[in-house]
């Protein structure tokens, strides 16, 4: 159910005094059920002690994410911030920081880079799918970290000989799979993340100082160079944060390839497609493989001033989460939300422009991620990278999706089998 007119909906407030354990135990569709629940689309709570306004669908991803209403700073947990962002990265700036940022992460995701990182992609596929014809079974969950680290070292032109695969895999993984998660779990993928920093500075000082070779117009080259707003380069542990930024979200569509051929185990006509070359319809799948599989729930900011939504106003500084699982199933946007249709963006049922899950607003100045692009390139090659390997997925698993898990993720993994 979705409201039908949100247009002069008041923000009420959720029963209860705290939506805390509601909202750990599904974040996914904790907005959305609640939203439902009021027949509107923002409705006041507190989660965890803290006051907050969650916000859905197309007129809330335009208002959260465009006109800088919201920052990200102190909006999110220090657990999460260190695992995915860390201080002085391009997501926490604000402004003519972030603008000026996020253009040097533009030039390297889009305009061409993303076209030579989906080949590196399909060219790792490939080659891997003839060893994986050689096993017994695959499990996706435990390959793909390992392959897709190989393909973000080679595309962002690190050293073969400083990539240490084993050690940087686990290390990139454990910060988007325990980015949720509170505990030992959380505190180890931390300590890992201050490995992979120690790593990736000392490769930032290796270059600038001339005793690593950086190539030319490659990722590690370019961010070894990046200047401050005061002109000077970027602090050495800054410059390894943001290639960190670069190397982590291509290991991070590991989720995306995994839930990719999820889906296509459920779709043989559209398997045996893809297996023939058939590609006319991989971009309106990977459209949706991004728009339905639940990677975050929701993004949180702060006001940045007093806000108006309706007439009701959110005061400067409070809390804000956009709902961004539910609006990427608000069947106002996408008719038969549920269904995975590759057909709808060609036929008018979808626009590719509201796919939430990477952010809302514009590349160059909203905080919509400039990877979208490379993303969905990411889970064409891994198809194309395998479309001339027959595979199946091995029966009598549990292909359940666990919600409460912060990423969600497979129940018992997916295995496959390839021949």
């Amino acid at each position: 159910m979705a409201p039908s007119s949100a247009s002069a909906s008041p923000i009420p407030r959720r029963p209860g005094i705290d939506s805390g354990i509601p909202f750990l135990k599904d974040g996914y569709r904790f907005i959305s059920r609640t939203a439902d629940s009021l027949d509107t689309d923002a409705f006041r709570t507190t989660i965890l002690g803290r006051p907050v306004v969650c916000l859905r669908g197309g007129e809330a991803a335009r208002f959260f994410y465009e006109g800088g209403r919201f920052d990200r700073s102190g909006a999110l947990p220090p657990t999460v911030v260190h695992l995915l962002q860390d201080r002085g990265s391009v997501q926490t700036l604000e402004g003519e920081s972030h603008s000026r940022r996020k253009s040097g992460f533009m030039q390297l995701l889009t305009g061409g880079p993303e076209i030579r990182l989906a080949s590196i992609a399909r060219e790792e596929f490939a080659e891997r799918a003839l060893v994986w014809r050689g096993e017994e079974s695959v499990t996706f969950a435990d390959e793909l970290p390992e392959l897709m680290t190989g393909v973000a070292m080679r595309w962002a032109g690190i050293p073969r000989d400083r990539w240490d695969l084993e050690a940087r895999s686990a290390e990139l993984w454990a910060m988007v799979q325990q980015a949720g998660s509170f505990g030992p779990a959380n505190w180890a993928a931390l300590a890992g993340r201050r490995r992979t920093e120690r790593w990736a500075s000392a490769l930032i000082e290796d270059a600038r100082a001339g005793r690593v070779r950086a190539i030319p117009q490659t990722a590690f080259a370019a961010v070894a160079d990046w200047t401050g707003d005061d002109g000077r380069p970027l602090p050495v542990e800054v410059a390894a944060v943001e290639l960190i930024n670069l190397l982590r979200p291509i290991v991070a569509v590991s989720v995306f390839i995994e839930f990719a051929f999820l889906a296509l185990s459920r779709m043989p006509k559209l398997r045996t497609a893809f297996r023939h070359e058939d590609h006319s319809e991989l971009d309106g799948f990977a459209n949706e493989i991004r728009r339905r599989t639940p990677f975050f729930p929701a993004i949180a900011g702060r006001a940045m001033a007093d806000l108006d939504w309706h007439g009701e106003t959110i005061p400067q500084g409070r809390w804000a989460m956009f709902d961004i699982f539910g609006t990427n199933h608000d069947p106002r946007l996408w008719p038969d939300p549920l269904r995975i249709d590759p057909t709808r963006y060609r036929e008018g049922r979808g626009d590719v422009h509201h796919i939430v899950a990477q952010g809302a607003g514009s590349y160059d100045v909203d905080h919509r991620c400039p990877g979208e692009p490379a993303t969905q390139g990411l889970i064409a090659a891994a198809i194309r990278g395998l479309s001339g390997t027959r595979w199946s997925a091995v029966g009598g698993q549990d292909l359940r999706v666990r919600y409460s898990r912060l990423p969600a993720t497979i129940r018992s993994g997916l295995v496959l089998n390839f021949r």
